[in-house]
């Protein structure tokens, strides 16, 4: 009996230690889908998914469970879109149209286009356009080229990246962590909590001792931090496009960039990932 108990919390650990795997899966989907893909039911998916893994996993295969939990996990997300995938052809045609029509205006105006505009631009009303929305809406479908009618594997599967292509995605997530690790302390609590634990904003405003809206201006805040910090070694010329600060705020700005290049080389920013561009486990 009390070896099941032990298997069972050493099960629990692994499933919590690789709980920000699936948060990872799931913001890679999202990143590939429309915006009305609701991220609850992917997480969920994914959960389910890293808890039967666990189960099902055996260490002597030699595989390493990471490995074998994200494989688990990116089957998950593609059964759930499988299984939200039910428009009709006819919906898919005319979303797509939809689609189109407010991708070319955003071009031409320099910003969103009203439903009017769309419903001018397409030669329809604009209860037409309503009607196409609430449908699409209803049906949730997925597509990566504007409402295609490709299925879910389709919409989701991409090439395998090469050695080379491999290695500078490596590198760029080593100098991310590298990055983080290095925040400011109250910046690296909420850039932790609220994109790698997948914590509330509201749980988070109470452990620093502020409000929400704290919260989403440190985040704010972070992210810019982060994205210049990484492009100034990445990308310089594009770091080079960014506003220029002056006094303390310069120099505390260029302090934090040299502890990211101080933080290790390359040999330390390829050790956070393993060779399949997945976190190594802490």
């Amino acid at each position: 009996m009390n070896g099941v108990v032990v298997f069972d919390r050493r099960r629990e650990d692994v499933v919590r230690a690789h709980m920000p795997l699936v948060g990872h899966l799931v913001r890679e989907m999202l990143a590939r889908v429309p915006a009305h893909v609701n991220r609850d039911d992917l997480l969920s998916a994914g959960y389910a998914a890293l808890v039967a893994a666990a189960r099902g996993f055996d260490d002597e295969r030699g595989v390493p469970f990471a490995r074998f939990a994200a494989a688990r996990v990116r089957g998950a997300l593609l059964d759930e879109l499988r299984g939200l995938d039910w428009a009709s052809r006819s919906v898919r045609q005319r979303a797509r149209r939809t689609d189109t029509a407010r991708q070319e205006l955003t071009a031409e105006l320099g910003r969103t286009p009203t439903i009017a505009e769309v419903a001018g631009h397409l030669g329809c009303s604009v209860e037409d356009i309503e009607s196409a929305d609430d449908d699409v809406q209803r049906a949730v479908v997925f597509s990566l080229q504007g409402f295609a009618t490709a299925g879910a594997d389709d919409m989701v599967t991409e090439p395998s990246a090469g050695p080379e292509e491999m290695l500078i995605r490596r590198e760029r997530l080593g100098y991310l962590k590298h990055a983080i690790d290095v925040l400011p302390e109250r910046l690296r609590a909420v850039i932790t909590g609220y994109f790698f634990e997948e914590r509330p904003m509201a749980q988070i405003a109470v452990e620093l001792g502020v409000t929400e809206s704290r919260v989403s201006q440190l985040r704010a805040e972070a992210l810019a931090l982060l994205k210049d910090g990484l492009n100034t070694h990445l990308d310089p010329a594009l770091a080079a496009q960014s506003p220029a600060k002056e006094g303390c705020v310069a120099r505390r700005r260029a302090a934090y960039y040299d502890q990211i290049a101080t933080r290790g080389g390359l040999r330390d920013r390829l050790a956070v990932t393993g060779l399949d561009g997945l976190p190594v486990a802490a």
